[in-house]
């Protein structure tokens, strides 16, 4: 299903990408050496519950999980990309942390996830790998507008990986969101431009490149859930819900303190 949605709905969205952004922002600053993700999912969920809202993944049941998720938010850390799922962990200096989220406020969906350090440590090649990430996410959205194609999305943000050194995984990429977490069209995250459904204002996507630094393939942890790279290296992963409007893409997830 592809939804469109209405100028009423549309505020709504813009008010559920305002709180994933601004818990996403809370729990970074809370995520430090010794933080255990448990602590980081009990965070979420207070949250969640306190704005009215209600969470996205803690009775997902897709064909690719095993069983209900049973928690607020995915936590991947170091070789962990996808779908990460809390566990009895306590950060260390230097790990590469993803957070990423979704919730539904009023009838409407909004997803983001941000990849970081922890602590002081400023690895290299992890702090290179997210900011590739974070350009693809930029290029994904500038590409973005009424009269353009999936496809030019796709090869934007596709662009700025492998210009970065990156391989691509097609099996998980962006979608549409609305009134469900997960919708279509479909947004790999490479392709080619001019291709795919023709972008609609209204439409709302969640664009999400990630990345492994040295693998395009990915295994299941034995939670049934979490997404690792094959070959044990770390993994960055980047995401904004964005609103397709008569002049172009909006962001409905930036924190409060970045926007204009």
């Amino acid at each position: 299903m592809i939804e469109i949605l209405n100028h009423t709905r549309l505020a709504r969205a813009k008010d559920t990408g305002a709180l994933v952004a601004d818990i996403l922002h809370t729990l970074k600053g809370r995520s430090t050496i010794g933080t255990n993700l448990l602590d980081i999912d009990r965070w979420a969920k207070t949250m969640i519950v306190e704005a009215g809202a209600q969470s996205c993944y803690v009775d997902y049941a897709p064909s690719f999980g095993r069983g209900p998720f049973g928690h607020y938010i995915c936590t991947a850390v170091n070789d962990a990309v996808l779908h990460g799922r809390p566990y009895d962990y306590s950060l260390a200096d230097g790990d590469l942390l993803t957070l990423d989220l979704a919730v539904s406020l009023g009838g409407v969906a909004a997803d983001a996830a941000i990849s970081f350090i922890v602590g002081d440590a400023r690895p290299t090649e992890s702090v290179a790998m997210i900011g590739a990430t974070e350009r693809a996410l930029a290029a994904g959205i500038a590409a973005a507008g009424p009269g353009a194609r999936i496809g030019d999305i796709s090869h934007a943000i596709g662009t700025v990986l492998s210009e970065a050194g990156y391989p691509i995984n097609t099996e998980f990429g962006g979608h549409g969101i609305g009134s469900t977490m997960h919708q279509d069209p479909h947004v790999s995250n490479t392709g080619r431009p001019g291709r795919g459904y023709k972008l609609r204002p209204g439409l709302l996507l969640a664009l999400e490149p990630w990345v492994m630094a040295d693998t395009a393939q990915l295994v299941t942890d034995a939670d049934g859930w979490t997404l690792r790279s094959a070959t044990g290296c770390r993994t960055a992963h980047s995401e904004h819900t964005i609103a397709i409007t008569d002049d172009g893409a909006e962001i409905l997830t930036l924190p409060k303190q970045t926007q204009p």
